[in-house]
This record gives structure tokens, C-alpha cells and sequence, in this order.
């Protein structure tokens, strides 16, 4: 018998961004930490609604090989050195899921 392959983890935000001006400055800060772990973006920004519950400027879904691998991922020193910034020019929902 042989182990199932682990599967895929992601993050989901909905980002407000409160200071477009600086904003840019986190994304180029999270990049160290997105190269590290694999991770690749499946919705960032772009056209959406949301139908339910408070709307954000940002819907964001990054996919990870694996859930552990996207907690990994935002617990890294790189993610939280990031994560000052992002929560000095945003506010966010963010959740780490496995997929199915």
C-alpha cells in the first residue's frame, strides 16, 4: 500500500488595502518568503464579487504543495517579516485550507 500524495494547501484573503501608496512595499517583501515555500498565486486582485459578507479590495487564493508546506509558509521568519507590512497598509481575512 502506498501513501496517498498530500494535498494541496492554500491560503484565502480578502485584503482591504488601507495605503495603496505603500502596498507595493509588502508584495516585494513577501516574495522571499512565496519562492521559498512554491508558492503560486491563483487569484490575486483581478475582477470579483463577493455575494456574502463584507467585500474586500483584494480576493486572493495561493495554492501550496501541501498544507503543511502553506502553514510552513506563513509561520517562516520571511512571511512574518512580510506580514508587519502588509498589516501596517491592509486589513485581512486570511485562512489556511487543505484542499480536497
Amino acid at each position: 500500500m502506498t501513501d496517498a500524495p498530500a494535498k494541496k494547501g492554500y491560503w484565502m484573503g480578502m485584503v482591504d488595502v488601507t495605503d495603496p501608496e505603500n502596498y507595493p512595499r509588502y508584495i516585494a517583501a513577501n516574495k522571499a518568503a512565496f519562492d521559498k515555500y512554491g508558492a503560486r498565486f491563483i487569484v490575486r486582485g483581478g475582477r470579483g464579487e463577493v455575494l456574502e459578507g463584507p467585500m474586500a479590495s483584494r480576493l486572493i487564493v495561493i495554492e501550496f504543495d501541501s498544507y503543511q508546506t502553506a502553514l510552513d509558509c506563513y509561520r517562516s521568519p520571511e512571511y512574518q517579516e512580510a506580514l508587519k507590512l502588509r498589516q501596517a497598509y491592509s486589513t485581512a481575512h486570511i485562512a489556511i485550507v487543505e484542499g480536497v
